[in-house]
């Protein structure tokens, strides 16, 4: 929950000012519900996609402060995060819930950046591709393998975000690589992202992991010359 208005706009300028012309890696932007017409404006005349932090599962009708995929379609978002650990930890938010929110994501045409991830008490207890696995089969068995095919997933292991620790490219590695084969047929296919503290010092390294294709960006995307950084690793 960052931004205002006034930083909002400096930032994306500053990001917009350097990330001109043809770019290899895509870029997407996603923003608290109420500054996402400032950032599609912002973006419009951009290759910079647009994307919101959060979904509704209802399509409409009484269910106040909620926003529906077809509300954030009008607005140019292409992507909704679904399943943030931190909408898991603070929000209660389950399994079969984020299965909804990605069958909502798809219906109103967003693509679902599906985050999957495991705490530090199941890493220590070596649960950490179980809890992973059982997050994944709670989407696929609702929704079909599929449906996965225009999805991104992201790896954020809750013990990495926002505490300066990241799992070593060895650790990512070895989850991306078991989420592709859980995916089948489609795990070539699926761009799986890495997000847990990601920064310009390690950044290239991550990328240079067989399975990683990309990243969650946290707080360094609320610096556009880290953020350019990563984006400029990536390509």
């Amino acid at each position: 929950m960052n931004g205002s208005k006034s930083a909002n706009a400096g930032l994306v300028a500053d990001f917009l000012a350097s990330w001109q012309g043809v770019h290899q890696a895509e870029v997407a932007m996603c923003a608290p519900y109420i500054y996402l017409p400032q950032l599609a404006d912002s973006l419009a005349e951009s290759n910079v996609g647009v994307g919101a932090q959060d979904i509704s599962v209802h399509e409409q009708g009484a269910y106040t402060g909620e926003i529906s995929g077809a509300m954030l379609a009008e607005f140019d978002c292409r992507y909704a995060i679904i399943g943030h650990s931190e909408r898991r930890e603070y929000h209660a938010e389950t399994d079969q819930l984020v299965a909804e929110k990605f069958v909502a994501a798809q219906k109103a045409g967003l693509a679902p950046i599906l985050c999957v991830g495991e705490t530090l008490a199941q890493r220590d207890s070596g649960e950490a591709l179980l809890v992973i696995g059982e997050q994944l089969k709670a989407v696929v068995d609702h929704v079909g393998r599929d449906s996965m095919s225009s999805a991104v997933i992201a790896y954020e292991p809750v013990w990495a975000i926002g505490t300066g620790r990241t799992a070593s490219p060895e650790q990512a590695q070895e989850v991306h690589h078991f989420i592709r084969e859980q995916l089948g047929e489609l795990g070539g296919a699926v761009r799986i992202l890495y997000g847990g503290s990601v920064k310009p010092g390690n950044a290239e390294e991550l990328f240079s992991q067989a399975d990683i294709d990309g990243a969650l960006v946290g707080g360094a995307s609320l610096v556009a010359e880290d953020f350019l950084a990563i984006c400029r690793a990536a390509e």
